[in-house]
């Protein structure tokens, strides 16, 4: 039970950094990924970027779902709600 929580939160942080990255391309206009990430955290929109990157972690709780692997997907979830916390945080300061 706690191997699949834990396997649920690495997947969920793997998927939102990876949402982040793709985020961070599209939206980029060419400029590399840490450039991307410290004019968005200048101009005050790096939670947004953040919570965008959040939506892969949709699909990874729903196969989750899908498959029957209900703590995976509540570590994915935990995760989630952690990220949406955290973006909040961050557009209060």
């Amino acid at each position: 039970m706690k191997k699949d929580l834990f396997t649920g939160i690495l997947v969920g942080l793997i998927a939102n950094a990876f949402g982040l990255f793709i985020t961070a391309q599209l939206l980029g206009n060419g400029d590399d990924f840490a450039t991307v990430l410290e004019a968005a955290f200048k101009e005050g929109f790096l939670g947004k970027l953040i919570s965008l990157g959040a939506v892969l972690n949709l699909i990874a709780f729903f196969i989750f779902i899908k498959k029957g692997m209900d703590y995976r997907a509540r570590g994915v979830l935990l995760i989630t709600v952690f990220i949406a916390v955290f973006t909040f945080i961050i557009k209060l300061f």
